[in-house]
């Protein structure tokens, strides 16, 4: 058992390490290529979704035309497809194209504290205080991020900050639109169509045909790690990886997709961060850190606590 949690720990850790490179393929493509983020996340949706929907239809079968007998689920999808996988992809990446992926990526993580807000507004409570001060890190961070210290001078461009946070309440609305489709039809499902049906929403806008793209070797290697190693290797390797540690240990373990898209951009891409853009990194990682390892601690103490009065009234 020991040995499948190790394995479990190194595939769900692997995943979110081609989330991370993901990320700098897309920035390499950006910088090197002039390739646009619409036009990136038009053909990354159109193929990346058929190659889910591929990959469903061996493992699951049948199971894929399901969610299209029902026609709550399917609307459901189709809203998914267009607040949940379109506005997540799009600002993420155009985060990147007008940033950096480390940048962009840490941004997009700031999603946890959208979530919150909407907890609290459902259950009409305020934050806790552990909460609170995630909620306070979180915005010096981004304070830190976005000025470098200095209120009068914008390290980030406002187009590049609209963006970032734009990813983050793109990635909430995910989370949040996608829960009961992904625990009925499962991820194949829910994020094949999600992201094929998105990307053909945007082929009438984007008309990807008409631009000029230059095929050589680096244009090809840079699409396939957005297209193959940030969606079907990188999915298949977390949701293994997550069935071996479970769902909160994977939440932790994701923290290394920023660390990776740091690491990568600015080993390989020549991205320079200030020393200070390094402390508002640190604290808004630390902030998703915290909150997922209290959200986890808080929920095994709830079922400990129905687990006696279980007990208690047999």
């Amino acid at each position: 058992m020991e040995g499948k949690k190790k394995a479990g720990i190194l595939i769900t850790l692997s995943g979110g390490i081609c989330w991370g490179i993901s990320g700098c393929f897309g920035q390499f493509l950006f910088v090197e290529k002039n390739i646009t983020a619409e036009w990136l996340v038009a053909i990354r949706l159109i193929f990346a979704g058929v190659l889910l929907i591929i990959m469903g239809f061996v493992i699951q079968k049948e199971k894929m035309w399901e969610v299209f007998k029902n026609k709550a689920d399917t609307k459901q999808l189709l809203i998914f497809s267009f607040l949940g996988i379109l506005m997540c992809q799009y600002t993420y990446f155009a985060a990147i194209q007008h940033s950096n992926a480390g940048t962009a990526t840490v941004l997009q993580f700031l999603n946890p504290l959208i979530i919150l807000a909407v907890v609290c507004v459902k259950g009409r409570r305020l934050p806790g205080k552990v909460e609170l001060w995630g909620i306070m890190a979180a915005l010096l961070g981004t304070f830190l991020l976005s000025t470098r210290g200095d209120i009068h001078n914008m390290s980030l461009t406002g187009t590049a900050l609209f963006f970032g946070l734009s990813s983050a309440l793109g990635a909430a609305l995910y989370s949040l639109l996608s829960g009961d489709l992904m625990k009925k039809y499962g991820v194949y499902v829910v994020v094949g169509y999600g992201m094929l049906f998105g990307g053909i929403i945007m082929v009438p806008f984007v008309r990807p045909w008409n631009y000029p793209i230059l095929w050589d070797l680096g244009t090809i290697l840079g699409v396939l790690g957005v297209v193959v190693i940030g969606t079907a290797v990188a999915f298949s390797l977390f949701l293994k990886g997550v069935s071996l540690v479970g769902p909160f240990m994977g939440s932790l373990l994701g923290s290394i997709e920023p660390v990776t898209a740091i690491v990568v951009s600015v080993l390989f891409l020549g991205s320079v961060f200030h020393p200070v853009e390094l402390v508002g990194f640190i604290l808004i990682l630390g902030t998703v850190f915290g909150l997922s390892f209290y959200s986890g601690k808080e929920e095994k103490e709830m079922i400990a606590r129905e687990t006696e009065k279980v007990y208690e009234v047999d």
